[in-house]
């Protein structure tokens, strides 16, 4: 098992700036005021992992192909994962306004993790992460991605009101958008030069 300190470190950034301004945050947010949080990040945390588990599986195949179709594929899914962070969104509303209370660890936990695991289908940081496991490594595309969705969790339940009142999040996802611009930019440039 290698692990590479810059992959970990670019799966990090990459998905905490691209989970930051997602739902997913919201909705720890919303479930962290009604439920006990620490119980809520057991949960979302144990569905992120199975995600990152998915999509580094699905990295792993993508990475059997031959280098140059890896890196188009790399590159326009980053183009992809830019133009979603780009286009705006914002439609992400508090979905969950009249949800009754939740007690005991179990009925949090399942709660959490089932809102997670359900909403993050196919998501953004899913199918980065599968694109960052194909061309980085695994062990250090898993590590990073799941350690910055992990922590996006953590932060919302912990300081959540504070980044929502402070920092905008458009200026997140804009921020974001052109870091996986440039990358996919960098994947096509990559092709021409390898």
């Amino acid at each position: 098992m290698h692990l590479d300190p810059l992959a970990i470190i670019t799966a990090f950034g990459l998905i905490f700036l691209a989970e930051l301004p997602d739902k997913t945050m919201f909705a720890s947010l919303a479930m962290g005021t009604r439920m006990r949080p620490l119980y809520v990040w057991f949960g979302t945390s144990s569905a992120f992992l199975v995600h990152v588990a998915i999509a580094v599986g699905a990295g792993g195949l993508i990475g059997l192909l031959p280098d140059w179709v890896v890196k188009l594929v790399s590159a326009a899914l980053f183009a992809f994962g830019a133009f979603m962070l780009l286009r705006g969104g914002g439609d992400d509303g508090d979905e969950d306004s009249e949800v009754k209370p939740v007690t005991g660890f179990w009925p949090v936990y399942s709660t959490a993790f089932m809102a997670v695991f359900i909403s993050e289908w196919g998501d953004l940081t899913q199918i980065t992460t599968a694109n960052l496991a194909a061309s980085n490594g695994t062990w250090s595309t898993a590590i990073g991605s799941l350690a910055a969705l992990m922590s996006v969790s953590a932060l919302a339940l912990l300081a959540g009101r504070f980044i929502a009142k402070r920092v905008p999040l458009g200026t997140v996802q804009r921020i974001g958008g052109l870091c996986m611009l440039g990358l996919a930019v960098w994947s096509v440039v990559e092709i021409f030069t390898a």
